[in-house]
């Protein structure tokens, strides 16, 4: 049998599911928490992963990667707001959730190595007020940064992270057991975890697929005694996230190389912004919407600095969210960022993850990295397999990624020089990318026959 559904409440009902696929449209507040929680639980791991991986490799204590973990929950929602709710030109007025990217960790990894990590801190901050800057200038600029070069940029990125999701899969880098049977074991579970997960479910439960793995490897781990209780003793229930818990240092090398990657940023929120207006609103977003979105990124990030965090920016896990829901009204994901602020108070949330072992969180990483090389070759196809294109892209890839796989090459150049580009795949294939789009002739000048001017699909 049907329920009967009264006039009333199926006009209710009508009204509601209107107003979720309104950008400003008219809903209770408690009403669109669970379609707010939805976007948090699709964003909350991906948002925490960069964090815990950095700190790792910095050799935090666990009360200091707990500390930063909180504070990173509290960035993203207040990024979430800030996209939704704009200061001036700030922020993109679009359904947009922010979080730590994963597009910086591999020159974080490098930079904390080397320099320590204030340095880190203080190119967080300079590089953040670098794309505030690129964010309110985007309309002068961006007809230089054509598809090719973002894919490119895209596509590397998710080079530069295989090294490290393999290193969290074994243990993590400078552990006493790393590669051990119980290491590969435990990333192992987490990573068929994940993919019986995305196999087995449909719909939007299919975005919570990095969560179930982690949670099973993360009751493995128990059962195996890999599990460190030792900093829950003292815990409270509840605590204010630290400003400043770093001291910044301003290292050149270290701003420039973030620099780089803060326009790397910009174009990608490009990309991002178009996205979302597509399957969200049906339309192209505006010159002020992009712009917005960008300078948003470049102020949070700027504020997640000093709160020792990473860079923040749009996340992909809530586009593909909204494409198949179309929820897009702005209080519904406001309620969202305001849950990731709530949490950010609560220091047992930050403390779990940090009591997670690597090897769990490699084996669902490793399937994240993948699929940001997948997205790269995507885009590539998508800005065409013309002559020209196919040029850019092998060169920049093969300098970028080989290059900075032989360290010795860049021996004789300036130690500015090799701070930036020496290890960063990212930088160099970008620079290369952008330098070879500027001085190639057109497509015409690629053709065996300048008669046919015919590009590959």
């Amino acid at each position: 049998m049907h329920a009967f559904q009264s006039p009333q409440s199926a006009r209710s009902n009508r009204i509601t599911a209107e107003a979720l696929t309104s950008l400003d449209g008219r809903i209770s507040f408690w009403h669109g928490i669970p379609f707010g929680l939805q976007h948090v639980m699709a964003m909350f791991v991906a948002n925490l992963a960069p964090i815990f991986l950095v700190t790792a490799a910095a050799h935090l204590s666990p009360e200091q990667s707990a500390m930063v973990i909180q504070n990173g929950l509290l960035v993203a929602g207040l990024g979430t707001c800030l996209q939704l709710y704009p200061l001036w030109r700030i922020g993109s007025r679009l359904p947009m959730v922010t979080g730590i990217s994963f597009t910086y960790v591999a020159a974080a990894v490098a930079i904390v190595g080397k320099q320590g990590y204030g340095a880190l801190v203080g190119a967080v901050i300079v590089g953040g007020l670098i794309e505030l800057i690129l964010g309110l200038t985007a309309t002068f600029w961006k007809k230089y940064v054509p598809p090719i070069v973002s894919a490119i940029v895209v596509t590397s990125i998710g080079f530069s992270l295989l090294s490290t999701g393999a290193s969290s899969f074994g243990g993590g880098a400078g552990a006493k057991d790393f590669g051990s049977w119980q290491n590969l074991t435990l990333g192992l579970i987490s990573l068929v975890a994940c993919l019986a997960f995305q196999l087995l479910m449909r719909g939007t439960a299919k975005q919570l697929s990095v969560l179930f793995g982690l949670v099973v490897g993360y009751v493995a781990a128990l059962c195996m005694g890999k599990v460190d209780f030792s900093e829950f003793s003292n815990l409270q229930a509840f605590s204010l996230p630290k400003f400043m818990p770093f001291a910044p240092t301003f290292d050149a090398g270290a701003i420039v190389s973030f620099a780089l990657l803060y326009v790397v940023s910009s174009v990608e929120v490009l990309g991002d912004t178009a996205a979302l207006s597509k399957v969200g609103l049906n339309r192209l977003p505006s010159d002020r919407e992009t712009s917005g979105a960008i300078a948003g990124d470049g102020l949070i990030s700027t504020i997640s600095g000093l709160f020792g965090c990473l860079p923040l920016t749009s996340f992909a896990q809530n586009i593909g969210l909204v494409a198949v829901t179309k929820v897009v009204n702005r209080k519904v994901i406001f309620s969202g960022g305001l849950i990731l602020i709530l949490a950010s108070f609560v220091p047992g949330v930050a403390q779990v993850f940090n009591s997670m072992p690597q090897s769990v969180l490699g084996g669902c990483t490793i399937m994240m990295f993948g699929n940001i090389i997948l997205s790269g070759f995507q885009m590539i196809a998508e800005a065409g397999f013309s002559q020209r294109n196919t040029t850019i892209a092998a060169l920049a890839l093969t300098i970028g990624i080989g290059f900075t796989q032989v360290g010795g090459i860049f021996a004789n150049f300036p130690a500015l020089f090799q701070s930036i580009f020496a290890t960063n795949c990212i930088a160099v294939s970008f620079v290369v990318a952008v330098i070879l789009n500027a001085l190639l002739p057109g497509e015409e000048r690629f053709l065996v026959n300048p008669n046919d001017d015919r590009t590959a699909e």
